[in-house]
Parts: C-alpha cells; structure tokens; sequence
C-alpha cells in the first residue's frame, strides 16, 4: 500500500516528537509547500540530517542521546518562553525548532538542569528576534495585537497556561523594554535565577534583577488599571454578547458595551481594518453591526484562547477573526479583534 505524504500542517505538528519519518516529513516540507523558503529548507536538512545519524542507520537512542527522551516533556516551556517573548505563534515555533536543532547536536551530558537550559537558549534567541521586532511594530500597518494561541483541550500547540499568555498581558509587556520583558518573564514566569538572566541579556546579575523588579512594578500598575473578569462572568458576557451579534442586536450590544469602551482591530494592511481605535459603545457596536452584515458568517464559537475565553467568528470555510475582551463590573471596556491573516492560520 502507497504511503502518502504528510501536509506541511501535518509536518510542523510532527515536530514535536523528534526523529519520526525524518525523512518523510522532509520531502514532504520541500515539495507540497510553495513558500518553503531557503532558510527553512536548509534548518529542516540540519534536522534530518541529526535524526539520522551518519546516513548508514539509525539516528541516536535515547540512551545515546538523553534529549530524545526529555524534549517531549520540555518543549511547552521552550515555546511557551517564546510565546511570551514575541506575542507570535509563528515566531515561538521557530525559536522552538531552532532550539530542537541547537540541543540535538550539543552535548548535553554535562547539564544539570535541562529545562532551564533549553528555556535559556529559547530566550536568547528571542530576544534577538524580539529587539529587531521593535523595529518592525513601528512600521506595522494599524494596531498591532499578539497572534492568537488556543489553549483549549484541544489545542494543536501546548503551553504553560497562566495570566501571563493572555491578550491583554501581552499588550502590557509589549510596553516594557526588550530586557524588562525577558527578565520578567525568565524570572517571575519561569523562575529563572538572575545568572542565567544576566547571561542572556549580557548584563551583571544585580542589572537583571533591578530589571526584572523594575518590571515587575509596571506590569503591577497597569494590571491595577486593567481588573480582571472571572471565567464565570466572561463565560456569560461572552455568550449574551454572541446572541446579540448574531441577531444585529444594535440595543443589545450597547448595553453590553462600557461608555467608554474601546475597539482594536488588527488587520496589519493585509484586510480592510480600522487603522486607529474606535472609541465609545454605541460607536463600537455599530462598526460591529455594519461588519456583521458584510460577513457571511456560519457560526461564532466561544473558546480559549490565550487562557481565557474568546469568540471565533467563522464564514465561507475560513476563520474570519478572533476576538478577546476586557470586562469590568458585567461590561466590556476594551474589544480586540484580529482579523490579519496571517495571524489566523494556526486558529
């Protein structure tokens, strides 16, 4: 019987589990996927060409390589670090297979404390990502919102779930400095000790902690401004707002809508989106209204994202955006909708 051959999604997933079909998913990468790009081609050559070993047998064993048996259960740390970092699902998995590709070739015999080894490597490659993606959120068309990430049960990418992967965090840590954001979240997310720190971000170990207290207290103040709901009061906010959404609700959404609540949407010039923020509930929920005529919408699904529940609007066999929210006393403040693209492929 023929064997077929796996997807470009199907080879991505398969990632996760070192040296399985190496090969396979090898060619599969290279001929179904058009935009297989040179850099890519040359990290995925590098990676068979580990699982393989010499070409004339098997690659290593788990006994041979001690990284065969612990990547599995470390990976979601080295993404979730990642994930963190850059607010980009894309990104996090490519610092994540370049720290596969990294770990598979060093000698690993000598370390201690794996996990915080594979975290640091993670962190150090994005934090060169991270200083250079300054550079291009200056010149990002519109407003620019973190990639959404599910972390439901049945989502396709696992990670380290807590408050620090959430919409609205992200957006906070997006105002700390490059090495405010790394110390914060090596130390207080991952609990890192400050020399580890201070070697990625190339600084003394007191640099690292008053960068990390520093930190620290401005994600403080701004989670201050910004409380946060229950699952139980988001769960019901999020499923009356759906029903009046689908209904063209004008009145329903307004009541629903903070006064003073504000609407963000991020179609980073590839989509028709509002380029500044709209301001007021009755202004937001007639954008809404008008968008949801122009949509042929088949469902709006509620469901986890970031660690917190949002709402999936889905039509014409595509996803059309995803959506988080701020809620405060039953209303919403703030609506964040991603409606890029490029963002929404992994959804």
């Amino acid at each position: 019987m023929p064997t077929s051959t796996p997807s470009p999604k199907q080879f991505d997933h398969d990632l996760r589990l070192p040296c399985l079909s190496g090969l396979t998913r090898f060619r599969g990468a290279v001929f179904e996927d058009p935009e297989f790009g040179w850099l890519r081609w040359m990290r995925k050559l590098g990676e068979v060409a580990i699982c393989m070993g010499d070409g004339h047998g098997p690659g290593r064993s788990e006994q041979e390589d001690p990284l065969g048996a612990e990547w599995e259960r470390h990976r979601p740390a080295v993404f979730g670090v990642a994930y963190r970092l850059l607010g980009s699902v894309a990104d996090a998995e490519d610092v994540t297979q370049d720290v596969w590709l990294r770990a598979a070739g060093a000698d690993l015999q000598d370390i201690g404390d794996l996990r915080a080894w594979l975290v640091t490597v993670a962190a150090r490659r994005s934090y060169d990502i991270l200083k250079s993606a300054r550079f291009r959120r200056e010149t990002y068309v519109g407003p620019w919102l973190p990639e959404p990430l599910l972390t439901g049960p049945d989502a396709s990418q696992p990670v380290l779930v807590d408050e620090s992967i959430s919409s609205a965090m992200l957006l906070i840590m997006e105002e700390l400095s490059p090495p405010e954001r790394v110390a914060f979240v090596l130390h207080d997310v991952f609990g890192l000790e400050f020399g580890r720190i201070a070697e990625v971000l190339d600084v003394s170990g007191s640099g690292a902690r008053q960068l990390a207290s520093r930190a620290r207290r401005r994600v403080a103040k701004a989670k201050q401004s910004t409380p946060q709901a229950s699952e139980a009061e988001r769960e019901r906010v999020l499923t009356v707002f759906r029903a009046a959404y689908e209904a063209g609700d004008l009145a329903g959404l307004v009541r629903l809508l903070h006064p003073d609540a504000v609407y963000v949407t991020d179609g980073g010039g590839r989509v028709s989106a509002a380029r500044k923020l709209i301001h007021g509930g009755e202004r937001i929920a007639e954008v809404m209204v008008r968008v949801g005529r122009q949509w042929h919408l088949d469902r709006i699904d509620v469901v986890e994202v970031g660690g917190e529940l949002a709402l999936v609007f889905h039509g014409e066999g595509r996803v059309y955006s995803v959506d988080t929210v701020q809620i405060a006393d039953g209303l919403i403040t703030a609506y964040r909708r991603v409606i890029n693209p490029d963002k929404l492929v992994r959804v």
